[in-house]
């Protein structure tokens, strides 16, 4: 991959260059539309560098905007990109609110729009099939073979094949003692003693090598041949036997270490990125939002029910360790904190209905976020009867404490929110949980904070 990084560099330049002309024209071709000319007025251009830097940042975080090989499968291209739009136009509809620029035409903006994704979206669709063309002629081709042919070297193939790499070409396997190939026994090429002779006849650009790692002298003789012949020799270490999913692998100085699974957020740069973000937006609840809620919200619970405004519970956080999770008090006094919340409870007020369904219930956790406590984002902190009771039954419960416990999470915007009765309930919540933390980005607390406003505002089915 490294030798594709200028590729990718100049990739991500070029797009960018690209997508600010097609708004540029978009915005042209709707104030033809709209008011019959090309000149925008003075408001417009200014909106045509704030609609462009929105962009540019929202692009950023996906990819495939600003990406067109095959690494990912079309589904995810498609998902990423109506993500970005998303993304885009609740940044700029929240920039339009707060800059105060409610007069720009409603239908030039709707006309802007749709001429924007249909000339970006066009242009990533026409640049994927030009890519695909160049990957499957035989221009600027890197030719590779494998050495091997067990489940490492098969592995290999098919991740590589799926990938699409820009400009690649599979020319065969090279084994002393190949196994059964099916499919892929009209690919094996010959021994390892054929491998040189081979390589030189068809300029194979680089050779990867998944045999077992015990034949030192092989190894440091096909590394001469491949420094002398200027062919790239990759080993491919084959830990099928030890490790039955992804990990990672990293140095630290020299030495290799490999992680079983992968943790984006064991990165110091992605912890801090996190955090600032979690002070930052929990400042902005607590100053903003919850001195005009907090009044209303309290008389409320107040009017109809005795009792405090907040709700304390100890609940298990980061490693388990208890810490005291705030809430606005939604059920009427009880001495049955640790019964989870049924559908039509008894013990849930009116207002506390209200709260739950909306997750306005939620909002003093801000506080346990700015203390460090919880994050904005992250598996759900669930009570501390359900952490003894479902580590007994579930493997991976305990996984998701290892991370900061969350106001919202994945598991939340994606239907596992509510009462769990049954098992399978709160394993596919550990799912999501665990899929979460394996998969971290700060596009994905994006994505998940804004499925989470979407379903305060249309109201959730299984808060109560």
């Amino acid at each position: 991959m490294n030798r594709f990084r200028h590729y990718y560099s100049f990739n991500r330049v070029m797009l960018l260059i690209l997508d600010v002309t097609l708004i540029a024209s978009a915005f042209k071709f709707s104030n033809i539309i709209r008011y019959g000319t090309t000149d925008l007025q003075h408001e417009y251009n200014i909106f045509f560098v704030l609609f462009a830097l929105v962009w540019w940042i929202v692009s950023g975080f996906s990819n495939f905007m600003f990406r067109i090989d095959g690494f990912f499968s079309f589904d995810r291209r498609l998902s990423n990109i109506i993500n970005a739009f998303i993304l885009h136009a609740f940044i700029l509809a929240s920039c339009i609110v707060v800059f105060n620029l409610e007069e720009l035409s409603r239908l030039l903006l709707l006309y802007t729009y749709l001429s924007t994704a249909l000339l970006i979206g066009m242009s990533r669709l026409v640049l994927l099939l030009v890519y695909r063309y160049f990957t499957k002629s035989d221009v600027a081709h890197t030719r590779y073979v494998i050495v091997g042919t067990g489940p490492a070297a098969i592995s290999l193939h098919q991740t590589l094949n799926a990938n699409d790499d820009l400009g690649t070409k599979f020319m065969g396997f090279f084994d002393d003692s190949a196994s059964e190939l099916g499919p892929y026994n009209s690919k094996l090429k010959g021994t390892v003693d054929d491998l040189k002779e081979y390589c030189l006849q068809h300029s194979i650009d680089e050779v990867y090598y998944t045999l077992p790692l015990n034949n030192r002298e092989q190894i440091d003789d096909l590394t001469e041949f491949a420094d002398d012949n200027f062919v790239y020799f990759r080993i491919v270490p084959d830990f099928s036997a030890i490790v039955q999913k992804d990990v990672n692998m990293y140095f630290y100085h020299n030495i290799p270490m490999i992680s079983v699974r992968r943790e984006p957020l064991e990165i110091a740069s992605n912890r801090v990125m996190k955090r600032l973000f979690d002070v930052a937006f929990s400042l902005a609840v607590i100053l903003l939002i919850f001195p005009i809620v907090l009044p209303i919200i309290a008389l409320a619970i107040r009017l109809e029910s005795k009792g405090p405004i907040f709700f304390k519970q100890l609940r298990p956080g980061k490693k388990n360790r208890l810490f005291v999770c705030y809430k606005f008090r939604t059920m009427r006094v009880n001495t049955q904190t640790e019964l989870q919340a049924s559908k039509n409870d008894p013990r849930i007020t009116r207002i506390g209905a209200f709260l739950r369904k909306t997750s306005l219930d939620e909002l003093p956790q801000f506080f346990n976020v700015l203390l460090g406590d919880m994050s904005v984002v992250g598996p759900r902190p669930n009570l501390v009867s359900q952490l003894d009771h479902y580590s007994k039954l579930i493997s991976k419960y305990k996984m998701r404490h290892f991370v900061t416990p969350g106001i919202t999470g994945y598991a939340q915007v994606s239907g596992f929110r509510g009462e769990t009765k049954e098992l399978r309930l709160m394993e596919k919540r550990v799912e999501y949980d665990v899929r979460y933390m394996e998969n971290w980005s700060f596009m994905m607390d994006m994505k998940i904070i804004f499925l989470t406003v979407w379903n305060m505002v249309k109201g959730e089915k299984n808060a109560y």
